[in-house]
């Protein structure tokens, strides 16, 4: 399938400040000159901030990373998780298609989808909406057939039962994932014949947790209680561990039920500011403000220009950016003065990268002919 950008695209991009606190922190996961591998979790939250992978999104997130904008198409391009167009603004819905869950109805479903959304995949409906597409296999081949909506499956559908989620959306409804037939998970349709104790529940563990949440249909904001994993030992919103949730949503039904706990966001970090209360805050004399001043620039480079991204943390777009200020050749560089580093600092994207990856060391030792391990490796 041919991939192409839409071909209206939006001005400009920037993240939500949340937004852009969480993209840093995944960057900041990797080491300096491999923040490119941070692409794919930025572009999905470009995505689910915008609702579809605009240009601008993409260049922006390149930017970030300091990728070529080429490299970050080839990626977004590339996997269809990415949104090229425009999607429905309260639900995007993904039709499986392959054997299983064509033998067992697949083919009604896109038919719903044409009638009630749009003709044609990737086409908003009339109201703007939703909008529709077909993929392939999403591994809930038992569950036959079977839609993604928004962050969940909704499965053992059928022209009717699919028609009316539509409609429950259209309605500002958010209908309860899972089996659309009552199955609790993936037993037979005749009924379970092993673990009956815990197949006579209402919902399993991960339904369970979807519809507590009440957001299946919301993107991410950045306003989420983060994940947590099993084995940690934060404090549940009804005082009990983490790793007690999908025990405990799993328990038999004949199990002596208790009280139910408020699990909204705020009740979440609310208990935990409380099980977890932040340190005080040392006082720290702020750093005094180093005078700028701006370091001996050419307007071209004197003979053949040195390779700057031979230096550790530089890379082909950040170069790019240092030939324009006028920085041509490793001697610039290591002849910086602290109040030159401080100028050139405020006109790059990432404060600090100079010193924090010792670029005056490196363009020393380069400078005079020398290698170091970086250059070695580059």
């Amino acid at each position: 399938m041919l991939r192409r950008l839409h071909p209206d695209q939006p001005d400009s991009f920037a993240f939500t400040p949340a937004n852009q606190a969480w993209a840093e922190a995944q960057i900041a996961k990797y080491p300096a000159g491999r923040q490119a591998s941070a692409i794919i979790p930025l572009l999905w939250r470009a995505q689910e901030q915008h609702g579809w992978l605009t240009r601008a999104a993409i260049e922006h997130v390149a930017g970030m990373l300091d990728m070529a904008y080429i490299r970050a198409l080839e990626v977004a391009t590339f996997y269809f998780m990415f949104q090229l167009q425009p999607v429905g603004s309260v639900a995007h819905f993904q039709i499986c298609g392959t054997t299983p869950c064509m033998l067992c109805g697949s083919e009604e479903l896109v038919k719903v989808c044409r009638e009630k959304i749009a003709k044609q995949p990737h086409k908003l409906s009339a109201d703007g909406k939703f909008s529709w597409e077909e993929v392939e296999c999403l591994g809930a081949c038992s569950n036959a057939p079977m839609a993604q909506i928004g962050k969940d499956y909704y499965e053992d559908l059928d022209a009717d039962s699919f028609a009316k989620l539509i409609d429950d959306m259209a309605a500002g409804k958010v209908p309860t994932p899972g089996s659309q037939k009552g199955r609790f998970a993936s037993e037979p349709l005749g009924g379970a014949t092993t673990l009956k104790d815990y197949t006579g529940q209402a919902q399993n563990g991960a339904v369970a947790l979807a519809s507590g949440s009440g957001d299946t249909l919301k993107r991410i904001d950045g306003t989420e209680v983060p994940l947590v994993a099993p084995w940690t030992k934060h404090a549940r919103c009804d005082g009990q561990p983490m790793g007690g949730e999908v025990a405990e949503m799993t328990k038999p039904a004949n199990s002596e039920a208790a009280p139910k706990a408020k699990c909204d966001s705020a009740s979440l970090r609310a208990k935990e500011e409380v099980a977890n209360p932040a340190p005080k805050a040392a006082v720290v004399e702020p750093a005094p403000e180093v005078a700028e001043e701006k370091p001996e620039m050419l307007t071209e480079a004197r003979g053949t220009p040195d390779d700057l991204k031979k230096i550790k943390g530089v890379g082909p777009k950040l170069e790019g950016t240092l030939n324009a200020l006028g920085v041509w050749h490793f001697w610039q560089i290591a002849s910086w003065t602290e109040s030159e580093i401080a100028w050139v600092d405020t006109r790059l994207k990432f404060k600090g990268r100079i010193e924090r990856d010792g670029w005056i060391e490196q363009a020393k030792i380069l400078a005079d002919g020398g290698e170091t391990e970086f250059s070695k490796r580059s």
